[in-house]
């Protein structure tokens, strides 16, 4: 199999959450602790930083990794989902992992991977570890797909652990309280290894002291302990925290690595050339000015929709489209009435007709016309636009990547 193909297969052959949902989703770890030995357990070679969180995990991620990089090392990144291609997952010094490799892979362990009806994202966990691992990789930061306890990539013991924050995404799988989320994501907590907090409430703190004291882990909370605000390349107003969640994530790490004040700076500044991290908060076009992100839970959304507020424009346009099982009573009535819509379905299986998500929005008066996809969405509102307008772009993943 070429490149193409073998994407088509891992895509289509195998459960996927991006596509599926929750038919993708697995109870254990079992399978991905199989597919660990069958590859001579690369996990057990490479140093690694876990990150964990509801929202803010890739950004973390890719700010860790630049630091680490701007100190000089050669720093594996892996994060999920992808926006453009699959090799956004696996990189090394913001290098993606090459077409050959992942199709070498493949190849490689098909036979072991159908025998044992791997998901896609165990695949993927098992290609970026043994990628890292035959790279010799001199730390890798690895952020959780979902969740932490039962997430793929938890069968590393970690230099570090970070969880960003605690909200509601994904309860179907993590449970509808904060208490139940943040046990899920608590699960990344290891014996006598560190944990850095980004940010907590009344209902999460006790379960972080409860873990950390029981695994008999030195728990930091960012928020209470940096007081600095460093510049950076990511310009969402919730990059505030991440930023002080990076830089005590950073003072942990300086008992391993040579981390100057320097190296930290620059590294939050060169975050995106360095790691080439996409859609946060990212302007793609001027007069009117749009900007896409990948905010798409109630958490995430509320600081992109104050921020949207503290632009100068005359009208403001959504490009909204989102996933079917996303809580709208939850995120709609979020957005603000004084605007214009331009509803669509992204090109994913899991995405939610643009009618429904029409008529869903009208009950909480937001108004707009549905589109046949997201590009058309996207067009009809530069064509209505006026160069003091704003036009934002999101609701979910898939959305943005259709523009970018």
């Amino acid at each position: 199999m070429n490149y193409q193909q073998t994407l088509y297969w891992m895509f289509a052959q195998l459960p996927m959450y991006q596509q599926q949902g929750a038919s993708a989703y697995k109870k254990d770890l079992t399978n991905t602790l199989l597919l660990a030995k069958h590859l001579g357990n690369p996990e057990r070679t490479v140093k690694c930083i876990h990150v964990a969180g509801t929202n803010g995990k890739g950004s973390t991620s890719s700010m860790i990794a630049s630091v680490l990089q701007e100190a000089g090392y050669k720093v594996g990144l892996y994060t999920s989902p992808h926006l453009k291609d699959f090799r956004e997952r696996i990189k090394i010094n913001g290098i993606e992992i090459s077409e050959d490799f992942v199709v070498g892979f493949i190849a490689d362990n098909q036979s072991f991977f159908e025998e044992n009806q791997l998901s896609f994202f165990e695949m993927t966990v098992g290609l970026a570890f043994d990628y890292f691992a035959k790279s010799k990789v001199d730390v890798a930061v690895i952020e959780v797909g979902m969740g932490g306890r039962l997430d793929s990539t938890n069968i590393i013991t970690p230099l570090v652990s970070v969880i960003t924050n605690i909200g509601f995404d994904h309860t179907q799988f993590l449970g509808n309280t904060l208490e139940a989320i943040a046990y899920e994501k608590a699960g990344i907590i290891k014996p006598n290894v560190p944990v850095v907090i980004g940010e907590y409430t009344n209902e999460t703190k006790p379960v972080f002291v409860a873990k950390a004291k029981e695994c008999a882990s030195q728990l930091y909370f960012a928020s209470d302990l940096v007081k600095e605000d460093y510049p950076c390349g990511l310009l969402g107003d919730y990059q505030f925290h991440n930023k002080k969640t990076v830089v005590q994530a950073i003072e942990v790490l300086k008992s391993h690595f040579n981390i100057s004040e320097t190296n930290l700076k620059s590294g939050l500044l060169h975050v995106v050339k360095n790691t080439g991290l996409l859609g946060r908060w990212q302007q793609i076009h001027s007069n009117p000015k749009v900007i896409c992100d990948t905010a798409h839970n109630g958490h995430g959304l509320k600081i992109v929709l104050n921020q949207i507020q503290n632009e100068n424009f005359e009208r403001l346009h959504f490009v909204l489209g989102v996933v079917n099982d996303k809580d709208l009573d939850i995120i709609l009535p979020l957005f603000p009435k004084n605007a214009n819509y331009f509803f669509c379905k992204p090109n994913v299986s899991r995405g939610l007709d643009a009618k429904i998500l029409h008529q869903k929005a009208a009950d909480y008066g937001l108004k707009g016309k549905v589109c046949d996809s997201v590009s058309e969405a996207y067009a009809s509102a530069l064509q209505v636009s006026k160069e003091k307008d704003f036009i934002y772009i999101g609701g979910s993943t898939f959305v943005v990547a259709e523009i970018l």
